[in-house]
């Protein structure tokens, strides 16, 4: 796979791109996101579904790197890293400043050259979906199930939490890996990650998903 600095565009990812691709905007601004599908999945397909989470929900560490694709075209990216639960980062590759932190508490988004963040409480993002010890699809989770040959698209949200917000994710129909995402705003438009380069099954050091709350003012109660 060709290695993703060469094929970015090299324009610098913007805070408000970082806040669509992590639905933290819909917790600032409490802006619903469209439904991908309003229906519940039927069965058979919440059956699919659940088989797919059971087997994302068992990988404890992945890292590997990202593409971001904006709704105006742009192109960014960088590389993930993910341990079970709740803990994940995101770099953006140079030029751009910008870190995406959880750490099993709160979900940070900041300029690391500026040293400004914006803080959120993991439970009230849909990355707690994602990052949970078991991603369980019950409750009406499942907004809706497409199956193709080559890819099972699974849209899951939480209204009680969420409001109307929904992730699209897309996954290898034969691996069950997870491939891309996709983050639909107010306005209809989109905004995807896909992953590539993914290894499983290493060991993080803590500072990796250490959140630097001694430049976050007002969070001296959430520091390690």
């Amino acid at each position: 796979m060709t290695n993703s600095a060469s094929i970015f565009s090299g324009l610098p990812v913007t805070r408000r791109e970082v806040l669509g691709v992590f639905a933290a905007a819909a917790v600032a601004s409490a802006v619903p996101f469209p439904a991908f599908a309003q229906a519940a999945a039927p069965a058979a397909n919440s059956v699919t579904a659940q088989a797919i989470a059971d087997h994302f929900s068992a990988v404890a560490t992945m890292q590997g790197e990202f593409v971001q694709f904006g709704p105006r075209g742009e192109q960014t990216g960088g590389k993930f890293f993910i341990q079970r639960p709740g803990k994940l980062r995101f770099n953006y590759d140079d030029p751009s400043p910008m870190r995406v932190i959880a750490d099993g508490r709160n979900v940070a988004i900041g300029n690391v050259k500026l040293k400004t963040w914006d803080l959120y409480p993991l439970s009230k993002t849909p990355l707690s979906l994602l990052l949970a010890p078991h991603i369980d699809l019950s409750a009406g989770m499942v907004k809706g199930v497409k199956e193709e040959s080559d890819l099972t698209t699974i849209s899951l949200g939480n209204n009680t939490v969420f409001g109307n917000s929904t992730i699209t994710m897309m996954f290898d129909p034969k691996t069950y890996d997870l491939r891309q995402w996709t983050i639909t705003d107010n306005q209809g438009k989109d905004t995807s990650v896909m992953i590539f380069n993914v290894k499983t099954g290493m060991a993080f050091e803590d500072r990796v998903f250490r959140v630097p709350y001694e430049d976050i003012k007002g969070t001296s109660a959430n520091r390690d």
